[in-house]
């Protein structure tokens, strides 16, 4: 297997699109909406949220645990569903730093992580590297709700 740690730089390109983006919003922009049921601020505490999942199932790298099968992402909109209003009883502006620190830490672990342990050459880990995919996709939808609003 090739060390392909490519997904680093595209990590990096969505965290600093991100940052660029809270950086560039105040309070009340962040508390817009995106969609009917998530704010922006909502949308990057559930980007964090998954981030920290990544941080929290990485420990079992650490301790050398194997995946277990209550380790992998549930099937259907019901986690995202039940940490939507968690996440937006959070302050926006808190919401929106604590997510970009997640992103950073995630980052971060993500790019020492063993190739083996990680999906897609361990096809059975629960840890996809390659967290600018899920951020790309949200930042995406954020940008669209702002130029709709403008």
């Amino acid at each position: 297997m090739a060390d392909d740690r490519s997904y680093i730089e595209s990590n990096t390109r969505e965290r600093e699109r991100m940052r660029a983006l809270v950086e560039g919003l105040d309070d009340d922009a962040l508390s817009a909406p995106v969609n009917e049921y998530w704010t922006i601020a909502g949308v990057l505490g559930h980007v964090a949220y998954w981030d920290i999942r990544v941080l929290v199932l990485a420990e079992k790298i650490d301790r050398g645990e194997p995946w277990a099968p209550g380790d992998a992402e549930p099937d259907g909109d019901w986690l995202n569903d039940s940490t939507r209003p968690l996440i937006h009883a959070i302050r926006p502006r808190d919401a929106a730093e604590f997510a970009l620190r997640i992103v950073e830490q995630t980052d971060a672990l993500v790019a020492e992580l063993p190739l083996d342990r990680v999906w897609p050459d361990d096809p059975d880990s629960p840890i996809n590297a390659r967290r600018y995919e899920h951020r790309g996709e949200h930042l995406d939808e954020i940008e669209a709700a702002l130029s709709a609003r403008a």
